[in-house]
């Protein structure tokens, strides 16, 4: 199964947490944040980046089920 992973710009405040958390995934690309793939293996770095992310606008979808970031 794969995650669709989603970086809101609109939000993205650049902080580069997602990227230090999970290099492989997230790079910092000018003013914001974006996912090296729009689909990913499951990958539990990915759902720490959403937890971390200081403007929550990272989202990591399952389907149509948001698992992350995670309540």
């Amino acid at each position: 199964m794969t995650w669709k992973v989603e970086i809101d710009p609109q939000q993205c405040m650049a902080s580069g947490s997602c990227a230090a958390i999970a290099p492989d995934l997230f790079v910092l690309d000018g003013e914001h944040a974006r996912p090296l793939k729009e689909r990913i293996e499951e990958d539990e770095r990915a759902l720490d980046a959403a937890d971390v992310c200081p403007a929550v606008a990272i989202t990591i979808r399952d389907g149509a089920e948001v698992v992350g970031p995670r309540p």
